[in-house]
């Protein structure tokens, strides 16, 4: 996994709400174990016609917003089935965090587990943060990790929660397996002195 410590990025303004994970990566998309291609199958039903074109007025397909790495969603982001899948088709498109006023529990704890930062804002500071991309759609953000803070395009900082480990987990770019290997000498140690 990727470290993620600071961010400077334009956002991609998708802002929608209840966007469920069914949207995020559609269930004819779970049969694959990996990451490969699911960046292509990101909201896939919107962002493809039926004979697998581009709609060229899904946000997505517009290329001012390629190469971004920051989404600003609609409130109650990734809500339903909690299929992996999802964080894993928004890393793979080159996304590192999601902004949204909340974000389901579920989704919030895979974005972790995978690389993707979610930030939770206040109604005010999402409405702010809306608005100022919406005047100046090239306008960057930058969000530091360590002091859990987002910058805005006009100066203004915010603030925003996470757990102590996920935070850890982050910085350092490793998964809970990876964190856990961090210790297995000291595992060996507490099996070899309490052997049976």
């Amino acid at each position: 996994m990727a470290t993620f410590t600071k961010l400077t990025s334009r956002v991609v303004p998708l802002l929608v709400d209840n966007i469920d994970t069914d949207q995020i990566i559609p269930a004819r998309f779970l049969k694959v174990t990996d990451k490969n291609g699911l960046g292509e199958q990101l909201f896939c039903d919107w962002r493809y016609n039926s004979d697998g074109s581009p709609k060229s007025d899904f946000v997505l397909n517009q290329p001012q917003h390629r190469g971004a790495h920051v989404l600003l969603a609609g409130n109650n982001f990734g809500c339903g089935s909690s299929r992996e899948h999802a964080p894993w088709a928004l890393t793979a498109f080159g996304f590192r965090a999601v902004i949204s006023t909340t974000i389901a529990d579920i989704f919030r704890s895979n974005s972790m587990k995978n690389g993707l930062l979610p930030i939770i804002l206040t109604k005010e500071e999402h409405r702010q943060l809306k608005e100022e991309i919406q005047k100046s759609p090239n306008a960057e953000v930058i969000i530091n990790l360590e002091k859990q803070q987002i910058v805005f395009p006009s100066g203004k900082n915010a603030t925003f929660p996470i757990d102590p480990f996920s935070k850890f987990c982050l910085l350092n770019g490793v998964d809970e397996l990876e964190y856990l290997r961090r210790f297995s000498k000291e595992v060996e140690q507490y099996e070899a002195k309490y052997a049976l």
